[in-house]
């Protein structure tokens, strides 16, 4: 069990964790957030990359701020930007990580090393330096490096920005047969990645956990209340901003298409559509839902 406690970071005048409390048993957990949440100050602080302004983080009852090593022993990490030594094969740098991890037999290393490598389909690019692969190849590699050791608690930051869909999905497929044995924390502001692949989840914004849940009864707490309307008029859609729970606009065919959140229609014209994760996402992110439904439409 990962617990974690009254836990505040800041940096100068920014707090990038404001009273964080979260408990994490076995399973993927997804942390969704836009950039400059706060995602990324809480990955690094449970990783013991830096220690928090204040709070307590126990892993199995045992303080990781005190004692860094317990969790480090078992632990998997892939952080947002991941490094690698530029002239060493994949082979080679992945058993010098492995070495680094404590993994001295050599047989074990080897073979785990090379089940690693076929794992993520980088075998056939085992002599090819991690420096050279692409985007999508080095986060396969960087998936591999987290799995070293089989650890029990694995935390990736942002690891499907830029990926291409076939990728993405590649990787996600990989993170999901990690085992439910293990706690698996997915920090992202792709909404989908959460959709497919998490159980439970929770919402971040401005250092603060916002909401937590499984996915589905998010959506189930707006369910019939996103209504949708095709506007010509940028102007008018301003004003609505103004007026009413916007969820979402986009751009259609030289209109824009505006998602409102309300228990009943909002008016002329509005039709109510199937609501998604990404509504819900937006509905907590932007405070218009409170501990009993929409802020704004009671």
């Amino acid at each position: 069990m990962l617990s974690i406690k009254n836990v505040h970071k800041r940096f100068g005048d920014v707090h990038a964790m404001n009273n964080i409390n979260l408990d994490l048993g076995p399973g993927l957990f997804g942390l969704l957030g836009p950039n400059g949440a706060g995602k990324s100050t809480l990955m690094r602080t449970l990783a013991t990359l830096q220690n928090p302004d204040e709070g307590i983080i126990t892993y199995d009852g045992v303080d990781i701020i005190e004692q860094p090593d317990i969790i480090r022993s078992t632990l998997g990490y892939l952080p947002q930007d991941f490094g690698v030594y530029p002239r060493m094969s994949a082979l080679a740098l992945l058993d010098h990580i492995a070495i680094l991890k404590g993994l001295t037999n050599k047989g074990e290393r080897k073979e785990q090393v090379e089940t690693l490598l076929q794992m993520v389909n980088l075998w056939t690019h085992k002599s090819a330096s991690v420096a050279t692969f692409s985007g999508g190849m080095r986060q396969r590699f960087g998936i591999a490096q987290a799995l070293l050791g089989d650890p029990h608690l694995i935390i990736v930051d942002e690891p499907t920005a830029g990926l291409d869909p076939l990728e993405r999905q590649r990787f996600l497929d990989i993170l999901s047969r990690a085992g439910d044995d293990k706690i698996i924390i997915l920090s992202t502001h792709i909404i989908e990645d959460v959709r497919d692949l998490c159980t439970d989840m929770g919402v971040m914004g401005d250092g603060k956990l916002i909401v937590r849940g499984a996915p589905e009864d998010l959506v189930e707490r707006i369910e019939g209340k996103v209504w949708t309307q095709r506007f010509e008029s940028d102007e008018y859609v301003d004003g609505l901003k103004k007026s009413m729970p916007v969820l979402s606009t986009r751009r259609l065919r030289g209109a824009t298409v505006v998602s409102v959140l309300a228990p009943t229609s909002p008016g002329k014209g509005w039709e109510r559509r199937d609501e998604l994760l990404e509504d819900a996402y937006f509905a907590y992110l932007n405070g218009f839902m409170g501990v009993s439904g929409a802020r704004h439409a009671a």
